[in-house]
């Protein structure tokens, strides 16, 4: 029996449907009415909207935000089968960010990449990607045994800076493999760099076959024209977007967009039910339905704000003597005339700060700007420090930013930076053409640990990644060389993090048996 306040939602999500109305949020207006019912709750979560939490927990966070931790009772849809809110949450989603269909990810972008491997390619499949992928495009090959096919990003020595891949590149390996199922790119890479995507896009179609791009980091790119071109908009057949990482949604929550007729949607739609949770977090939900109507309202005026606080930051450090920041190549690439295909734009929003000539290292540089200054990075490597400038950050955050750079250069300031450079694109492209097994095969294989010195030469039965930015040196079915060992054990050394190891103090490896 239809009750008042579900025959008022069904009529007022039709409604949103057909009007698809940006100024309305259906999931969280859906979400804040049911938080607000009076009644006896019979259902999970156990904390009955609050009153069963830990005091600390409530003391942290107020006892309201749990209020709205609800699950899928009848007027808050179905995230797997949805009819409703979340419905029409997602299609005004599709509208704001130029797609045909949005799913709404409460996974992460790891499970829109997982699914969109799972989606387009089967098992024994070819898939086209970069050797730089993000340890979740890795996790997909191990899920779906499908086949890698790996390209080289370009490479800038001087900086240690792995860039995005060529159209080139993609060209002659859709021409060696032109079996194979679907191409899949980063865009932006983690440092902000973007490739001509239009290209690759272009190319990757000539052979009738997607391409995927994980956009992770470029959510925002659709709503200033002075940021780069958005990954759809430069034709690609779907698009993971981490609605978090840069824009206003709560952590973890994320969005996948299609486009076009390259892709099943209904494949989609079930891979993202083999990784997803059963019982997805409303409040996620509901952050990207807040988000979207953010975005879709004020995102130009929130971008241009953003792009004056980045642009003021990136003036101000780069005339601190010892400090430069990444800038685009001169002359900018132009169809081929100048500059390069796989540095064609750069998200101006991304600042990376070279501190080398300062004699740090960005693993020292930033420890001293966390504990002395209170200023927090996004990561750090060898030579530099990138941080993310966002919508959220003031005009407050920038000056301690620059403060914090200034007093780094006159008080910090060493002769020399007295360390040797690990080379990560000599290592990816020597780990790139020694895969023995699928990552499928090796990961399910029979394994041993081993001693760290005793695994070179053997096949490597596990991810390990620096990170961030969680681009893998090793994963399932590569052969583990002396040069790696000593990559990571120098990155640790300086203060680096290795994941995806099952020994956390990288004194053992996991080798196939």
């Amino acid at each position: 029996m239809l009750t008042k306040l579900t025959f008022y939602f069904l009529n007022y999500e039709l409604q949103i449907i057909l009007m698809l109305n940006q100024n309305q949020t259906p999931l969280l207006d859906a979400l804040k009415a049911n938080a607000a019912r009076p009644h006896a709750p019979f259902y999970t979560p156990g904390h009955k909207q609050g009153e069963g939490i830990s005091q600390p927990l409530a003391d942290l966070l107020g006892k309201a935000v749990f209020r709205a931790d609800l699950t899928e009772l009848a007027d808050l849809d179905n995230l797997f089968a949805p009819q409703g809110v979340i419905q029409a949450a997602q299609q005004l989603a599709a509208e704001t960010f130029g797609a045909s269909q949005t799913w709404f990810l409460v996974n992460g972008s790891t499970c829109g990449i997982e699914a969109a491997i799972l989606a387009t390619c089967g098992t024994g499949d070819k898939i086209i990607l970069p050797r730089n992928v993000h340890s979740s495009a890795i996790a997909g090959l191990i899920l779906s045994g499908v086949i890698p096919i790996f390209l080289n990003p370009e490479y800038d020595p001087v900086l240690d800076i792995a860039h995005s891949i060529t159209p080139n590149a993609v060209e002659s390996a859709l021409q060696q493999h032109p079996d194979a199922k679907a191409v899949l790119t980063v865009h932006p890479t983690y440092y902000g760099v973007c490739g001509d995507l239009s290209a690759i896009a272009n190319i990757t179609h000539q052979y009738n076959i997607p391409l995927l791009v994980d956009e992770a980091h470029g959510a925002h790119f659709a709503f200033h024209s002075e940021l780069p071109t958005p990954a759809l908009a430069a034709g690609a057949d779907l698009t993971v977007q981490s609605i978090h990482k840069v824009l206003g949604a709560m952590t973890q929550a994320s969005m996948l967009h299609i486009q076009g007729n390259r892709i099943d949607c209904d494949r989609i739609s079930k891979a993202l039910q083999l990784v997803q949770s059963t019982s997805p977090s409303y409040l996620l939900l509901a952050s990207l339905d807040a988000a979207r109507q953010q975005m879709a309202l004020y995102g130009k005026m929130l971008m241009s704000r953003t792009l004056q606080l980045a642009n003021e930051a990136r003036t101000k450090i780069s005339q601190i003597p010892g400090l430069s920041v990444l800038q685009m190549p001169s002359p900018p690439y132009q169809g081929g005339l100048g500059g390069s295909p796989d540095f064609v734009a750069l998200d101006e929003t991304r600042l990376t700060v070279t501190v080398s000539g300062l004699g740090l290292t960005g693993f020292e540089a930033d420890e001293i700007l966390d504990e002395k200054f209170a200023v927090t990075a996004e990561f750090a490597s060898l030579q530099h420090i990138t941080f993310i400038i966002s919508l959220g950050n003031t005009p407050a955050d920038i000056k301690q930013l620059v403060q914090g750079f200034t007093t780094l250069a006159k008080e910090y300031r060493r002769t020399n930076l007295n360390v040797t450079n690990p080379n990560l694109q000599n290592l990816l492209t020597t780990q790139g053409h020694t895969l023995h097994f699928s990552p499928r095969e090796a990961f399910f294989a029979l394994s041993e640990t081993l001693p760290l010195a005793e695994t070179s030469d053997r096949i490597c039965a596990e991810i390990i990644c620096p990170y961030p930015p969680g681009i893998p040196v090793l994963m399932p079915g590569e052969m583990i060389t002396k040069p790696v060992l000593d990559y990571l054990q120098q990155i640790q050394a300086m203060g680096g993090f290795i994941s995806g190891c099952n020994d956390s103090s990288l004194k053992t490896l996991k080798v196939v048996k």
